[in-house]
């Protein structure tokens, strides 16, 4: 692999590094950015639209759910067509749906649009990493996925910040209105800068692995997803669930079967690959849950509005934006072996003391322990996802990205349902005990409650994700085959 790495810096010299990740990055910011955007508003819409906590999440979980159906079909697509052409297809998708979700009166269009955002971002995100993969050498990857940080981690991290300062003084729909020039500005910038670094093969498209892909993917979200509502044990979790986990058993048999696979899940052989993917999906559910439990527990259960609440998370937003590209700078230089460990301890701490919140919990507290928790993911987001990356031989690139991207999305679903899921649970088994059901404040203290529990799941997580953290060993470029 010596020859590979000689010429390497010729093949990124011909390219337009910087263009081209801006456009990448400023495009995945506003596509993640919209992943929990509406989070910190969904108090609001409940009572707007009446409708229950759990048909509410769906505008996060069916957002992750079309990303998890979509971004298995982009390491085909990868082959398929030019990098211009998917970045101009990626983005008009994401303007349109942007578009209708800002004039939206109700939620079924609302839930539309969200789903057509959605598939806008399951192109730009593979992309994303194939496109530093192929024009970044691997001794400075770290750096430019610390880059990325701030597109996958940040920007949903801020995202309910931001919409908590808009909807105090303008309406929700004000949240997309706001990112439609950006995205019109990321979509001319491209079209003048994005280069065709992708080599199209056009490999044969195996309709069955399509549809294997969707069942087992899509079914999996929609059951964690459908968990909210009914939970865990409900027919309409279960089954999803069985078909979903079927129909990925056969994919997975097919795949390595085929000569030319949808997604080539050889890359699993890889180690520190499959053991950075386990980290990344650790990272997500953690976040995710976080995510969506804190904006409600701090308008439901402290009473906060949402500008003030988008104000006690800004704080873990900003300090996550500055130590990404710390952490991947460290990443080049260290490796994983001791962050990534360091992170994962750093979570556990923090969720440890999430779990003991109440409705006399001050501010200060939350707003210190969700920096901490931000900084911790930030330790084991990209390192972990770098160092899996970098151990793919080239030829696998398109599909070690995609699956990454998927089971990230995977993840994120499962992280937003089961937390809704738990926490409702948890509200109901405490207000069952209640004489006064109209009094607000037992509903507050349920709703604490249930926070409570949600974060003891992420304790068992973060435990899991620690152990795990410690069998991470750097890859070196030499390692590639």
């Amino acid at each position: 692999m010596q020859a590979a790495t000689e010429v390497q810096p010729n093949v990124v010299q011909k390219y337009k590094v910087i263009p081209i990740m801006t456009a990448l990055l400023i495009s995945g910011f506003i596509g993640m950015f919209n992943e929990t955007a509406l989070n910190v508003v969904l108090s609001d819409l409940i009572d707007q639209f009446h409708i229950t906590a759990a048909t509410a999440q769906w505008l996060t979980t069916g957002y992750l759910l079309t990303l998890g159906i979509l971004v298995p079909v982009s390491g085909v697509l990868l082959q398929w067509f030019s990098t211009r052409q998917l970045f101009t297809a990626s983005l008009l998708l994401a303007l349109f749906g942007t578009a209708v979700a800002s004039v939206s009166p109700g939620f079924e269009l609302l839930m539309i649009a969200r789903v057509i955002q959605a598939a806008g971002v399951a192109l730009i995100l593979p992309l994303m990493f194939h496109t530093v993969l192929v024009i970044v050498p691997p001794e400075r990857r770290g750096t430019t996925y610390g880059l990325i940080g701030l597109v996958l981690v940040v920007a949903p991290a801020v995202g309910p910040t931001l919409s908590g300062l808009l909807i105090e003084q303008l309406s929700w729909n004000w949240i997309f209105g706001l990112t439609l020039p950006v995205l019109a500005f990321s979509l001319l910038f491209g079209i003048r800068y994005m280069q065709n670094i992708t080599t199209i093969t056009k490999p044969k498209i195996d309709v069955y692995s399509l549809i294997l892909s969707t069942l087992g993917f899509g079914g999996i979200v929609f059951a964690f997803s459908s968990a909210g509502e009914g939970g865990l044990g409900a027919p309409k979790v279960v089954i999803p669930m069985i078909v979903g986990l079927l129909a990925i058993v056969i994919f997975a048999v097919r795949q390595l079967r085929m000569k030319q696979p949808m997604m080539d899940l050889r890359a699993f052989k890889q180690p520190m690959f499959t053991f950075g993917i386990v980290m990344l999906m650790i990272a997500v559910i953690v976040m995710m849950s976080a995510m969506i439990m804190l904006p409600l527990y701090l308008i439901r259960g402290l009473g906060l509005n949402t500008f003030s609440a988008g104000l006690v998370l800004l704080t873990g937003g900003i300090v996550n934006a500055i130590t990404q590209p710390v952490m991947g700078r460290i990443f080049d230089k260290f490796g994983p072996r001791w962050v990534v460990p360091v992170g994962m301890a750093l979570i556990c701490v923090v969720l440890w003391f999430l779990s003991g919140i109440t409705t006399t919990t001050s501010l200060t507290q939350i707003i210190v322990l969700h920096t901490f928790l931000m900084i911790g993911i930030s330790m084991v987001w990209m390192p972990s996802q770098a160092n899996g990356l970098n151990q793919l031989p080239p030829s696998l690139y398109p599909h070690g990205s995609a699956i990454m991207n998927t089971l990230q999305q995977v993840a994120g679903a499962i992280g937003t349902a089961v937390a809704v899921s738990i926490m409702s649970v948890g509200m109901s088994n405490i207000l069952k005990q209640t004489a006064d059901l109209a009094d607000p404040a037992h509903t507050a203290l349920a709703l604490t409650a249930g926070v409570q529990h949600v974060f003891d799941f992420a304790i068992v997580i973060a435990i899991i994700g620690f152990v795990i953290s410690l069998f991470l060993r750097r890859v070196h470029i030499t390692e590639q085959k």
